[in-house]
């Protein structure tokens, strides 16, 4: 189509594929593999990351008879067609959760298909992976999470004529935080600041500097990740996490990770971060971001950190996961831990939830740490779930 975005290829395996897809809404910058004609398994990328993160996993999966496609979601990337505009312009409602489920199923109409055999999903691709599970059952299968446990559906107030007082507010962690000895602030609403795309699109020490040191930090390679349980959502346990989770009150994110790595070595953190994300691959990111900056992908946080943005999901108030479900993370990984009793209790909010598993020698970028171990779990759990599906 003459309308179609024009930008160079990425480094990828011969075995995927890459192509926009155009629809009544976006154009999707579409990663693929596999055989169309096989049954879909659908990726979906975090932040701040791409269709791309799936790379090496991708092959693999659909050598196991999936097509396995992967696209770059709203707000990042090469996809096209999502508001463009800064902070104080955008329509962040166009970020709703409700719009990301949207743009899934959407794609997976494009495609042909009419229903997924599995969604896989990363950090706040998680978070969409759910709500597609909660909202479209129908349609979306199975589900692996990753980096991000599912913890349920909104509760609303119940049985309020024989309990009509609305319940006490809870104090703010966030004033809590910010009078701690060593003030603080959590990054999810630093995210959701007018702040935070300017100051990420412009580090002192670059882009690739900056994002060279955000995924080196959230990695098992940085000795400063040793995640465990926090005991509750309070000021005092949320300051176990690291900076890039819990900043310095008054730095920015490009700051917090400099005073993170200000005494490491440069050159032992590129030599470490060789075996997962060499310079070349980083450079898929860090164009990428050049190209569109951060906001697209900060829009999500704006919905996640306003309740007031998320009544249309109130529609599923009480829901669960009903599908087949599948938890991974790294055992490096603090965002496992970072929303005090989400892990534990997500045999409660998943009916069928078939494993949580944390890989060693991982830490937030699992899927890309740790492919092979990835790959492992997830093609037990496809095949376990078609098993299932077929004595059922």
């Amino acid at each position: 189509m003459s309308d179609q975005p024009k930008y160079l290829p990425l480094p990828l395996q011969d075995t995927i594929s890459e192509f926009y897809l155009p629809s009544h809404d976006l154009t999707y910058h579409v990663l693929a593999a596999g055989n169309p004609k096989q049954p879909l398994v659908l990726c979906l990328h975090g932040f701040p990351e791409l269709a791309f993160s799936w790379r090496k996993i991708m092959p693999a999966i659909a050598a196991e008879g999936y097509y396995v496609v992967a696209y770059d979601q709203r707000g990042y990337g090469y996809t096209t067609g999502w508001d463009t505009r800064r902070f104080s312009e955008v329509d962040v409602n166009t970020f709703s959760f409700t719009s990301l489920v949207r743009d899934s199923v959407i794609l997976v109409n494009a495609l042909g298909y009419r229903e997924v055999a599995c969604v896989i999903s990363h950090d706040f691709g998680a978070v969409v992976s759910s709500m597609c599970a909660v909202m479209r059952p129908d349609i979306f299968k199975s589900v692996v999470m990753m980096a991000h446990p599912f913890k349920g559906t909104p509760v609303l107030p119940f049985d309020t004529i024989a309990n009509p007082n609305p319940p006490a507010k809870e104090s703010s962690v966030h004033k809590e935080l910010a009078e701690l000895s060593e003030p603080r602030k959590h990054y999810k609403w630093y995210y959701s600041t007018k702040h935070a795309a300017p100051e990420m699109d412009n580090p002192e020490s670059g882009l690739h500097g900056f994002l060279r040191g955000y995924y080196h930090l959230k990695s098992a390679d940085w000795s400063g990740n040793h995640p465990e349980y926090l005991k509750e959502w309070s000021a005092i346990e949320l300051a176990k996490l690291p900076y890039y989770y819990v900043m310095p009150l008054h730095s920015s994110m490009p700051e917090s990770v400099e005073k993170l790595i200000v005494n490491e070595d440069p050159s032992i953190i590129s030599e470490k971060s060789e075996r997962w994300l060499p310079d070349s691959e980083l450079k898929v990111y860090v164009d990428a971001f050049k190209h569109n900056g951060f906001q697209g992908g900060l829009n999500w946080y704006c919905i996640a950190t306003d309740p007031a943005k998320q009544k249309d999901v109130e529609l599923f108030a009480g829901r669960k996961i009903d599908i087949p479900s599948l938890f991974i993370s790294g055992k490096q990984d603090w965002a496992t831990y970072q929303e005090p009793g989400a892990i534990e209790n997500m045999d409660k909010v998943c009916t069928d939830l078939k494993g949580r598993h944390l890989v060693d020698g991982a830490g937030h970028w699992v899927q890309q740490e740790q492919p092979e171990k990835v790959i492992e779990l997830i093609t037990d759990f496809l095949k376990q779930v078609k098993t299932n599906a077929i004595s059922y």
